[in-house]
């Protein structure tokens, strides 16, 4: 049975997994839902103390997420969470997992389709280039206009008590100006590699961070002879894995991923 590694997004922590993690194991997977470098602690000690957060960069993430791939017994089915759905890409195209799967997936370089909902989300980050060297958190307010604008106002504040943390404002930014620098940047895939382990992109279909038109984007830049494919779930919004029905999400991606894993 494949192990399974969960990587998480910006703004949150593993514990954004919980729920998958249980589910999982309770099938019989090892499940490993590994912390970016210097998140190890827990969601309140993070906000209390968010200079890991503002240090960060992606390469660090890559490689940490990498020696945990490769520590386990066999390639893992790698099922990423927005940043996490980015990050997964780029495992994939570094020849790391069985198939992948990216849910309201942050977009690799190239990807140029920007919503206004997009733009909303990040602009409490892109509002200010001082915001490159920090960690930047989310209002309620906020967080639930990007993340839980399908919850209820009581399930929206739990969540946002729970999981919230700031993001690295650098990571953010490079990631809008990753289209308008000359060279690679950090989130640059190959979409030509036929190497690359199958992958699937997930959209909810109400996502405001993440919108489906951006996984539409992501998915139709790669070009390569490898499985890439797409599918969309009305009404999820963009903390897609802590929605009520998340675990027939769960179960369909997790048969996709079995089912195509190299």
């Amino acid at each position: 049975m494949k192990p399974i590694v969960l990587v998480h997004g910006f703004w949150v922590t593993p514990r954004s997994w919980e729920n998958w993690i249980t589910h999982y194991e309770s099938k019989g997977h090892q499940v490993v839902a590994p912390a970016y470098p210097g998140f190890e602690v827990e969601v309140e000690a993070l906000n209390a103390d968010p200079a890991p957060i503002a240090q960060v960069t992606v390469p660090q993430i890559i490689a940490h997420l990498e020696e945990v791939v490769r520590a386990l017994p066999e390639p893992p089915i790698i099922i990423g969470h927005s940043a996490g759905g980015a990050f997964t890409q780029i495992l994939l195209d570094h020849g790391y997992g069985a198939a992948g799967v990216a849910l309201n997936s942050a977009p690799t370089e190239g990807v140029r389709v920007v919503p206004l909902s997009q733009v909303k989300s990040t602009f409490p980050v892109l509002k200010s280039p001082a915001n490159r060297h920090k960690a930047v958190g989310l209002t309620p307010e906020q967080w639930k206009y990007a993340f839980t604008n399908t919850f209820t106002d009581e399930e929206s504040r739990a969540l946002y008590q729970r999981y919230h943390i700031p993001a690295p404002g650098g990571i953010v930014w490079g990631g809008v100006l990753a289209n308008f620098q000359p060279g690679h940047q950090d989130t640059w895939v190959d979409y030509h590699n036929d190497d690359r382990a199958p992958l699937l992109f997930v959209s909810g279909g109400e996502d405001h961070i993440m919108p489906p038109a951006v996984q539409k984007s992501n998915a139709e830049h790669y070009r390569s002879n490898t499985v890439t494919e797409r599918r969309e779930y009305p009404g999820y919004a963009h903390l897609l894995p802590a929605q009520q029905g998340w675990e027939r999400i769960a179960d369909e991606v997790l048969d996709w991923a079995v089912r195509h894993a190299e």
